[in-house]
């Protein structure tokens, strides 16, 4: 199973070089090669080494399940899509065309690096909690039970605070204003989800609002 999702992985980020090829028209600019690699890392093969993955689990992280809230299906689908596609595509276009000013090249490794930090909080999350699906949904086949360990002993929803954290540092790392306008609006699209998963399990999930009046906090420590 981790072999296979490494090897996805890579076809995945083989894919994503072709699309900024095709975006941008250029082979010459380095930060984005060193941006799919350091995705390469984060998102392929740190999450094939920590998190733990069977049939069941996998099907639950890339299919529409009974119970699914409604409401989640087009968070996710935009997410889906743009995430790191649209990233890519946006930021390839955004080169290709000159639409933004130059940003300094040491700001582009700083967003990387916070990116990258970022996106291994998410990698955390998963690795922590085995009901951490893509939709939002409560798994009572699979015995569903709140997760407390790892980063959730200090927010909520670590998972959604990595990739809010990465989705605007991509933009910046990938030297693209444009794109940073765009990655916000997903991120506050991440933003608005979290207070609707939270009334989900609030409602159905047995512990959870004993967990919640522990841990606070649903994003930010000390904040939100």
């Amino acid at each position: 199973m981790r072999s296979k999702v490494l090897v996805r992985m890579l076809i995945f980020l083989l894919i994503l070089a072709g699309v900024w090829y095709d975006a941008s028209g250029r082979i010459d600019l380095v930060m984005p090669w060193v941006f799919l690699g350091v995705y390469l890392v984060v998102g392929g093969i740190v999450p094939a080494l920590i998190v733990p993955l069977d049939e069941e689990l996998a099907e639950e992280r890339t299919q529409i399940k009974e119970g699914v809230k409604g409401w989640d299906k087009p968070i996710v689908a935009i997410g889906s899509l743009y995430v790191p596609l649209g990233i890519v595509i946006l930021a390839g276009l955004d080169a290709r065309f000159g639409w933004s000013s130059p940003l300094p090249l040491g700001l582009q490794i700083a967003a990387l690096v916070i990116g990258g930090l970022g996106y291994l909080l998410s990698v955390w999350a998963s690795a922590s909690n085995p009901f951490h699906g893509r939709f939002v949904r409560i798994q009572t086949e699979r015995g569903h039970t709140v997760q407390t360990g790892g980063p959730y002993r200090y927010v909520r929803h670590p998972g959604y605070a990595g990739i809010i954290v990465f989705l605007p540092t991509s933009a910046v790392a990938l030297d693209s204003l444009w794109t940073l306008v765009a990655s916000g609006v997903v991120a506050v699209l991440m933003v608005i989800r979290t207070p609707l998963e939270d009334r989900v399990l609030l409602e159905e999930l047995p512990g959870y609002e004993d967990y919640a009046s522990r841990v606070r906090f649903r994003l930010v420590p000390g904040i939100w």
